[in-house]
């Protein structure tokens, strides 16, 4: 093999265009059926000094031959990294991607208004289990048993025959009250926000929805103490200093004396505003805690008093932010959330 071959090969070699071609080549010349290595499988037929010399002919012209691969291999290494880097490059100065960002549903926003206000008061959240026995949801609330609300019209039960004790869906987060009382001492302050059930379905109202009790058992408790509570929070709630705050005679088994809570209000064509107006809207209920309640709940109402309030959490989202259907809150529409979500740190 002369040095016309070795040169042939090398221009050969600086020919190639990209790492395909140049092992292709290799293969051609150094593989199993390469020309270089079927050249020195024939020095088996020569004579011995023959042999000797061809054979060190050949080792140097493969020596050569693999130098000049390996050193077009890094050349074309070092072409392919720039290519693909000038492929992938990220331009800075784009402005990035639009991403979606998540939005807090009104109910999520609204409980945690309620959550924020009542901490700066003492509350503590409290929770218990949405399915309950009638003597956590009614009996100890002092709920007679021919109420309108333990009727099957309103209420959710299991089937009594898989059971000993009748168990429901439960009605009012109440169940959390009386949990607490009988598992903690007073004085007490807690927040009870969660899931209800009742049967009832239009457009105020939904099969399940979400409640928020307070409850606050401590001595020398009384009347003005609720009042003064519940106007300030309403006050801050919908954001109106001086909005008229009315409190109506009511009637509830488990608080006595009872009150219905009423917000100044302006109804027109447009809808309804909370503010200082001509007319009256009613938006929770309160009271003082019951004494038979107290007594259900091993304490004694000689030396402790305390008030209860309950509202609906849906109710203050749709007044507060103009939803005018409930069933609308419930239907997974990202549409609707997002034009009324709230951002995580809560702006609109």
């Amino acid at each position: 093999m002369s040095s016309n071959h070795l040169e042939n090969w090398k221009n050969e070699i600086e020919s190639c265009e990209n790492l395909q071609d140049l092992d292709n080549l290799r293969v051609h010349l150094l593989g199993k059926s390469g020309e270089i290595t079927q050249k020195l499988k024939e020095l088996g037929g020569l004579d011995p000094e023959l042999r000797r010399q061809r054979g060190a002919e050949i080792n140097q012209l493969k020596e050569q031959v693999t130098d000049s691969l390996d050193k077009k291999k890094i050349i074309l290494n070092r072409l392919a990294m720039a290519n693909r880097l000038q492929s992938e490059k990220i331009d800075v100065t784009l402005p990035a991607r639009p991403e979606a960002t998540g939005t807090l549903h009104p109910i999520t926003q609204t409980i945690q208004e309620l959550i924020t206000y009542f901490d700066r008061l003492g509350f503590q959240i409290a929770e218990g289990p949405e399915i309950d026995d009638e003597e956590h949801n009614f009996n100890a609330l002092n709920i007679p048993a021919h109420h309108p609300a333990r009727q099957n019209h309103d209420t959710f039960y299991f089937d009594p025959e898989t059971t000993d004790i009748p168990y429901l869906l439960r009605t009012q987060t109440s169940n959390v009250q009386i949990r607490t009382m009988r598992n903690q001492h007073p004085p007490l302050r807690i927040l009870a926000p969660g899931r209800v059930y009742r049967s009832d379905y239009d457009a105020t109202h939904t099969p399940m929805f979400h409640q928020c009790e307070g409850l606050i058992i401590e001595p020398g408790i009384n009347m003005g103490h609720l009042k003064g509570c519940l106007i300030d929070f309403i006050r801050h709630f919908f954001g109106v200093k001086d909005l008229p705050v009315r409190f109506r005679p009511h009637f509830f088994p488990f608080t006595e004396p009872s009150a219905e809570v009423d917000v100044g209000c302006t109804r027109t064509a447009d809808g309804l505003k909370i503010e200082a107006g001509s007319d009256w809207l009613e938006i929770l209920g309160c009271g003082m805690v019951h004494p038979k309640v107290l007594e259900n709940c091993g304490i004694d109402p000689e030396k402790h008093q305390g008030f209860a309030f309950g509202m609906g959490i849906e109710r203050l989202a749709m007044l507060k932010y103009g939803l005018p259907d409930i069933r609308a809150m419930y239907e997974s529409d990202v549409r609707w959330l997002n034009h009324y979500g709230f951002t995580p740190w809560g702006g609109k």
